[in-house]
């Protein structure tokens, strides 16, 4: 079964970030637990690891802006081959208003900022 189209883009939040009436649906997109978070403190719906990049990417991404283009291009590749996880955020999306949640400190460089162009990329291309 396709995934659905999605009209509209998630928004993006630090997960430290204190949540809004307006952040809709919830999604922690990283495959860690945000270092000192508490489960309740999150108010995230839903942690949705298997869409982080790899625990190897993100090490050799460091956040380092000089890797940026290198690592959303390494990113798309994971995520390309991780169709199933993918759709299941594309449905989350299609359902109404999304937040997808990062942890970084980082909020140009980021997997949260790559996701959502990708998302965009591919759902243009449909």
């Amino acid at each position: 079964m396709p995934s659905p189209q999605i009209k509209r883009v998630p928004q993006i939040k630090r997960v430290y970030d204190p949540a809004a009436p307006g952040d809709g649906f919830r999604i922690l997109i990283d495959a860690l637990w945000p270092r000192g978070l508490r489960k309740d403190q999150a108010k995230g719906d839903l942690w949705l690891k298997a869409i982080a990049p790899s625990g190897e990417l993100r090490k050799w991404f460091s956040h380092d802006p000089a890797r940026w283009d290198e690592f959303r291009r390494r990113y798309v590749a994971e995520l390309d081959h991780n169709a199933e996880v993918v759709a299941e955020l594309r449905t989350h999306i299609a359902g109404g208003t999304v937040t997808l949640l990062y942890a970084a400190k980082e909020t140009r460089y980021n997997n949260a900022v790559c996701l959502t162009e990708y998302l965009q990329r591919s759902s243009r291309a449909r």
